[in-house]
């Protein structure tokens, strides 16, 4: 288990807590280091080894929580993700599109320059959670 550290909590906002399907959890966290720069804040293993109990990440300037699914805790086995989407706005939407698909995000709404004034895209990732990407358009 990792130590706790005062600097380890959400910084305020809105924090997102995933739940991730098939004790998914450090595959998860592996995913988001390399398809959306995540740094990991912290990792807690659950008691039986083999599932994440909890992680803090932190993307793009934000706090991201996440962990495998206990359906002995919940009742509910299997989650499927849906009806809700993580935005990322960043600096350059091609860079960080590009670098998701290169780790196995797959498109679900390509990424193109959209009338409200970002480059704007949506994929999903191999967890079955959906990740829209904006950024401003490149003249």
């Amino acid at each position: 288990m990792t130590q706790a550290k005062s600097e380890q909590g959400p910084r305020g906002g809105l924090t997102p807590h995933l739940t991730i399907p098939s004790r998914g959890g450090a595959a998860a966290v592996d995913f988001y280091a390399r398809a959306f720069g995540a740094e990991e804040v912290m990792r807690m293993p659950a008691e039986d080894g083999e599932r994440l109990m909890h992680a803090h990440l932190r993307i793009n300037g934000a706090s991201l929580m996440l962990a495998d699914e206990f359906p002995e805790w919940t009742g509910e086995a299997d989650i499927t993700p849906k009806g809700v989407s993580l935005h990322l706005q960043v600096d350059d939407a091609d860079e960080w599109w590009n670098r998701a698909l290169a780790n196995g995000a797959v498109p679900v709404m390509p990424l193109e320059n959209q009338f409200w004034g970002d480059r704007y895209g949506q994929v999903r990732d191999p967890f079955g959670h959906t990740w829209s990407i904006g950024g401003p358009i490149k003249a």
